[in-house]
C-alpha cells in the first residue's frame, strides 16, 4: 500500500493517475547529461476513451475506463489496473474524470501503447466513482461478515472480466492484470479462482499482510512515521464522487519529524494532532497492535490458490512499504499453484521505482545500469506479451531474476533462496569484532558482554538529517550518524580480502537481556565502504566558503535493517514481558538480501532499541503501547551478548565463490 507522505507520495499518486513521474530521487532528477526524452505525443491520435458503469453480481456498479485502440484491423487483449487511487487523469494539479481528459501514459510503459492493449482502468469499490462499501485490504474468507455494500475482490473481477468480454469488441479473449502497491494486492486478490480469460498477472509491491513487514508493522513494531503522513490524506469519502480533487500534506510546523513525534511522544497525542477523519482508519491500526483476527483476516496469502494466470510477483530490495509483500506472494502462489509460471523480479529499486525511474542509482548509491528500463523492456513487456498474445521472448524469463546489489549484475535463480546459498553465521565478538567465527572464552578482562543505555527521551534517528517524511534514500543511506553514538553497539569485520555473496532472507540470532519489561531490537547489516573510494560529491564553492565534498570512502551503506519488539519474540499474538535481567535468545526475520560485499570492503552490524520516528517508541516497560502514558517511557540497560554459551549473531545464506 501507498504509504508515503507528500511530497514523496506524488510519485506514487502519478502512477494512479496516469500523470508523470514527479517525484524521482534527486540523484535521478539532476541527471542533466542524459538525453532529453522525446517529445510526449497525445495518445488520443490512437486510443478512443470510454467511460462505464460496470454492474456486480449484487448490483454494485464499478466505474471502469477503457482506452480501445482506434485501429480495428485486429484484436487486442485487455490489460486492466484496479486502484483506490481514482482513475482520473491527474492534470493542472488536480484529477479529472470524462472522456476527453487523456493520461500522458495509460499503460505500464511505452511499448504496451505502441504494440496495441485495450487498457481497462477500474475504481474499486467504495473509492471515487464506484459504488459500494470499500474496506481496507479487502478480506476474502467465506466466513467474513461483511458490511452492506462490501464484496470480494476475486468475483468483482470475474464480474467485471464477464462484462468487458461481452461489451468491448475486437478483444482477442486474453486479459493481464497488474499494479503497484495497494493496486498490486488488488492484483493478487483478482486472481483467486481467476476466470478463464485472465492469462497473465503482476503484482507489483503487493500489499500481501500489512502486520507481517509490509506497511503497518515490522517485527511487532509499528511503522509510524509512514502511516502517520499516508492516513492525514488517505480518507473514506461518501461515493460516487470525484472528490477530493487533491491532496493535501499534513503541517507539522516544524521540518523536522523527530521533534514533532519526539515533542508528543505518546500515541494517544499524536493521533489528537489529526482530524476525526483522518484517525478513522489509522486509529484501528495502531489499536491493533498484536497480530490478531483484524490483521489475520486481510492478510491474502492463505488464500492464492485456483490461480491459472501466469504470475509475474515484483518488487524492491529498497522498497520502504512493501518489501515483504512480493516474496510472501512469490512463496504462497507457489504452494498453492503448482504447474503455472510463477516468477519473481527483485530489483534495486524503492517503492513502485521500477515504473518510471531510470533505476541507476538510490541516493549517492550507484548500480552502473539503467535497471529500470531493463524490467520494462525485457522482463514486464515480454511477458505480456507472450502470455497475451503468444509472441515468445528474445531470452526466456527466468523462475526468478534478482538484481544482486554490490557487484551490480542481475541474476537468474531457479526459486528463491537459491538453492546454492549456504547458511553461515557472522558472530559478534568484543571490542566490537564481527567474523565467522564463534565466540571462544572471554579474556578476564572482557565481560561476555556489551551493553548501551536506552532512552526514550533521546531515541536513535533513522536518517542522519532533519525530514517530515520517510525518504526514500534512507534504505541505503550513510550510518556513520548512528555508529558514533553510545546507544549504538557497532561489530564490525576485517577488511575482506574476497568478495562474499549473500542471497536469502537474514536472520538475527541474538542473546539479549534487558533492565526494563520490554525492548525494542534494531539490527541493521552494513555494507563499509573503503577508507579510499573514488568519486564523491564536489559542492559548488563559487566565491564563498563553500560545504566540504562528500566522498563515499567509508561510507556506510545500509543493505537491510529491521525491529523486533521484544515483548513478541515467543508470538506476536500474544506478548509477553522481559523479567529484568535474564538472558534470553531472540531471532527474527530481517528481510532479505542480495547483496555482494566487495574485496576491500568491510561487513558491519549495529545493534540499538529505536529507530526514530520510523519506528513507533517503545516505553520500555510491558504496557499496551497505544495507551501509553508519558510516565511509562523509561531508560534501560540493554545487553547484547557474545560468550561461547550466548553466541549473538546474524545468520545469511552465502552464495559460494565463483
Amino acid at each position: 500500500m501507498i504509504r508515503r507522505p507528500l511530497p514523496v507520495l506524488t510519485l506514487m499518486l502519478s502512477l494512479a493517475f496516469g500523470a508523470p513521474f514527479a517525484a524521482a530521487s534527486a540523484a535521478d532528477s539532476a541527471a542533466a547529461a542524459d538525453p532529453a526524452p522525446a517529445p510526449q505525443r497525445d495518445l488520443r491520435e490512437t486510443y478512443t476513451k470510454y467511460e462505464y458503469r460496470i454492474p456486480m453480481r449484487d448490483g454494485t456498479r464499478l466505474f471502469t475506463v477503457v482506452y480501445v485502440p482506434k485501429n480495428s484491423a485486429r484484436s487486442y487483449p485487455f490489460l486492466i489496473n484496479r486502484t483506490p487511487y481514482s482513475v482520473g487523469v491527474f492534470a493542472d494539479g488536480e484529477r479529472h474524470y470524462g472522456v476527453d481528459w487523456f493520461p500522458k501514459q495509460i499503460g505500464p510503459s511505452k511499448e504496451f501503447e505502441d504494440a496495441g492493449y485495450i487498457f481497462v482502468k477500474q475504481d474499486v469499490r467504495g473509492r471515487y466513482m464506484s459504488e459500494g462499501k470499500w474496506v481496507e485490504m479487502t478480506p476474502h474468507g467465506k466466513d467474513v461478515k461483511r458490511a452492506a455494500g462490501a464484496g470480494t475482490e476475486s468475483q468483482d473481477m470475474y464480474d467485471t472480466m464477464e462484462w468487458l468480454l461481452k461489451h468491448v469488441p475486437n478483444n482477442n479473449g486474453k486479459a493481464g492484470i497488474y499494479g503497484i502497491s495497494y493496486p498490486g494486492f488488488y492484483t493478487s486478490s483478482s486472481i483467486i479462482d481467476s476466470h478463464p480469460a485472465i492469462k497473465a498477472a503482476s503484482p507489483q509491491a503487493p500489499v500481501t499482510d500489512l502486520y507481517m513487514g509490509d506497511d503497518s508493522y515490522h517485527g511487532g513494531a509499528f511503522m509510524l512515521a509512514a502511516n502517520f503522513g499516508f492516513y492525514a490524506s488517505f480518507t473514506e469519502q461518501q461515493n460516487p464522487t470525484p472528490l477530493p480533487k487533491t491532496r493535501s500534506a499534513f503541517d507539522y510546523g516544524t521540518a523536522d519529524g523527530y521533534d514533532f513525534f519526539l515533542q508528543h511522544l505518546t500515541m494517544q497525542n499524536i493521533l489528537g494532532t489529526l482530524t476525526d477523519n483522518q484517525r478513522a482508519l489509522l486509529a484501528p491500526t495502531i489499536d491493533h497492535d498484536t497480530y490478531d483476527d483484524f490483521w489475520k483476516i486481510r492478510s491474502i496469502a492463505p488464500h492464492l490458490k485456483n490461480i491459472k494466470a501466469a504470475v509475474l510477483t515484483v518488487g524492491g530490495w529498497f522498497d520502504a512499504e512493501d518489501p515483504q509483500g512480493p516474496f510472501t506472494t512469490y512463496h504462497a502462489i507457489k504452494k498453492n499453484n503448482p504447474g503455472i509460471f510463477n516468477g519473481l523480479v527483485i530489483g534495486p529499486w524503492v517503492h513502485g521505482g521500477w515504473a518510471g525511474l531510470d533505476g541507476k542509482r538510490l541516493g549517492r548509491v550507484s548500480f552502473d545500469r539503467k535497471t529500470g528500463e531493463d524490467f520494462r523492456a525485457n522482463i514486464q513487456f515480454p511477458f505480456f506479451e507472450q502470455q497475451l498474445k503468444g509472441i515468445k521472448p528474445a531470452r526466456p524469463i527466468a523462475e526468478v531474476t534478482a538484481f544482486e546489489t554490490g557487484s551490480n549484475v542481475w541474476r537468474q535463480y531457479s526459486a528463491w533462496p537459491p538453492v546454492p546459498a549456504k547458511p553461515r553465521t557472522l558472530y559478534f565478538g568484543a571490542n566490537g569484532k564481527l567474523s565467522w567465527q564463534q565466540p571462544a572464552a572471554a579474556a578476564s578482562a572482557n565481560a561476555p558482554y556489551d551493553e548501551y543505555v536506552a532512552d526514550p527521551k533521546k531515541p536513535v534517528p533513522f536518517v542522519g538529517y532533519a525530514v517530515t517524511d520517510v525518504p526514500q534514500e534512507y534504505m541505503v543511506s550513510d550510518q556513520r550518524f548512528a555508529s558514533s553514538r553510545s546507544d549504538v553497539l557497532v561489530y564490525q569485520s576485517e577488511v575482506l580480502d574476497q568478495d562474499v555473496t549473500i542471497a536469502g532472507p537474514v536472520t538475527p540470532k541474538l542473546f539479549v537481556s534487558t533492565t526494563g519489561t520490554d525492548a525494542d531490537w534494531v539490527v541493521k547489516l552494513i555494507d563499509v565502504y573503503p577508507s579510499e573510494y573514488p568519486g564523491g560529491e564536489a559542492a559548488e564553492r563559487g566565491h564563498d566558503i563553500g560545504t566540504p565534498s562528500s566522498p563515499m570512502a567509508g561510507y556506510q551503506m545500509l543493505v537491510r535493517g529491521n525491529p523486533l519488539r521484544g515483548k513478541f519474540r515467543n508470538s506476536f499474538e500474544k506478548p509477553e514481558p522481559f523479567v529484568p535481567g535474564k538472558v534470553e535468545a531472540i531471532s527474527y526475520h530481517l528481510g532479505d538480501v542480495n547483496h555482494t560485499f566487495r574485496r576491500g570492503h568491510r561487513i558491519m552490524v549495529q545493534v540499538q532499541s529505536s529507530w526514530f520516528p520510523l519506528v513507533d517508541l517503545n516505553p520500555q516497560t510491558f504496557v499496551s503501547i497505544p495507551k501509553a502514558k508519558p510516565e511509562d517511557f523509561k531508560k534501560a540497560t540493554q545487553r547484547v551478548y557474545h560468550a561461547p554459551e550466548t553466541p549473538s549473531g546474524l545468520q545469511v545464506l552465502v552464495m559460494p565463490a565463483p
